[in-house]
Parts: C-alpha cells; sequence; structure tokens
C-alpha cells in the first residue's frame, strides 16, 4: 500500500537545504519516489496523503545511549519521540533492548552513517517543527509517533 507524506519543507540529508513542494512516496518499508506533490498524487490516483506541518526529512541515528526510561519498550519509543530510527550497536547490547529494538524495526548499525532519503531505502522518516521538536516518525514505512 502506497502512502505519500508531505510537509511544508522537504530535507533529502539531515543538513540538505529545505525545499518546498516535495513528497515522498512510500510503499511498504521503502522509499519508492521523491518528487513534487501533485505528480505524486497524478501518478497515484487515491493514494493515502499525509501531510504534514514542518520539515520532513530522514529519520536521524541515535548516536548515545537511549533516553531512560522503565522498560526496554519505552526506551525505544523516547527514541521515536526524538524522530530516531537507528541506532549504534554499542548503545543496545542489553539482549532485552535489543529485543525491543527489533520488535519495533529500529536499524541497529554497527557504525554512524548520514541520514538521507534514497529511493528505494528504507522509510525512515522524521518530522520537525520550526523549534526542532519531532512532530512525526517513520519507521521502515509504519507511522510509529505523532504528536497532536
Amino acid at each position: 500500500m502506497h502512502t505519500v507524506h508531505a510537509a511544508d519543507l522537504l530535507r533529502l540529508t539531515l543538513d540538505g537545504e529545505p525545499r518546498a513542494g516535495l513528497a515522498v512516496l512510500v510503499d511498504g518499508h521503502r522509499v519508492e519516489a521523491v518528487a513534487p506533490l501533485d505528480e505524486l498524487t497524478a501518478a497515484y490516483p487515491g493514494v493515502r496523503v499525509r501531510r504534514w506541518a514542518g520539515t520532513l526529512g530522514p529519520a536521524p541515528v541515535h548516536d548515545g545511549p537511549l533516553p531512560p526510561a522503565p522498560t526496554p519498550r519505552e526506551r525505544v519509543h523516547a527514541l521515536f519521540r526524538l524522530g530516531a530510527a537507528a541506532v549504534l550497536e554499542a548503545h543496545v547490547t542489553d539482549p532485552a533492548l535489543r529485543a525491543a529494538a527489533a520488535r519495533n524495526e529500529v536499524a541497529v548499525l554497527p557504525a554512524a552513517r548520514p541520514a538521507a532519503l534514497v529511493v528505494g531505502g528504507r522509510a525512515d522518516l522524521a518530522v520537525y517543527d520550526p523549534d526542532g521538536s519531532c512532530r512525526a516518525t517513520v519507521v521502515a514505512g509504519r507511522l510509529v509517533h505523532r504528536r497532536a
């Protein structure tokens, strides 16, 4: 099932220049296209469109210990509130924490990598407000966090 994610602005990389008018087409857990919103909705009539206020871009790799919380599941969900969809394996050595990350499809990486929206790549997206707070997080194509 296809979903289009559109926002006021879109960044292809975390440090890239934000651009207006672009959207991301997600098919399952992969990015299928990055194109102008009107082109995507014309090419996919009836596609579900999620419109976000703020800036949409790739979800970052969390490069430190996971936020503290009472349970491993809650620690993973605290990541989602930050907009992260990946962590470094050095910070998920506890088996319960690693299992919670796997259940929630958090990418566990051996080393940091630049976050970027790549056609064919995993659909890990985040939407940020102008103040830097995370409005929504999509991990492997699945909306896992949304702030009202």
